[in-house]
């Protein structure tokens, strides 16, 4: 089953990560690591992060498109990235998300992708 792990965070969350180049250095070489042992085992699928820069937020009402500038839900974190892991369970997909160094600092969301044929 593939799962998408959704990482959160905020402004406080990536000045903890880029406090310093070591820090940011020692960041990116754990999701470096973490991938490579995800494509190893067969699990990984795709990672990316996401940028704020340019994001928008669209909502349609009455047939006519809102865009606001942005990725501003209700919430104070943003969605900074993800994974996708094609593995034998949730429990399985949780320890992954449990190993992503973002998981220490704001949350990893953990989602089960729908196969087609489940709609």
């Amino acid at each position: 089953m593939k799962y998408m792990l959704l990482i959160y965070g905020n402004d406080e969350t990536w000045q903890r990560i880029y406090d310093g180049a070591k820090a940011g250095d020692d960041h990116m070489r754990a999701h470096r690591e973490l991938t490579e042992r995800l494509i190893e085992s067969g699990e990984y699928v795709a990672s990316n992060g996401l940028t704020v820069e340019a994001a928008r937020t669209v909502r349609v009402r009455d047939g006519v498109p809102a865009v606001t500038d942005g990725p501003f839900t209700e919430a104070k974190e943003v969605l900074a990235g993800f994974y996708l892991v094609d593995c034998a369970s949730v429990e399985r997909a949780t320890e992954i998300a449990a190993l992503l160094p973002e998981a220490a600092l704001d949350l990893v969301e953990v989602r089960r992708v729908l196969d087609p044929a489940d709609m």
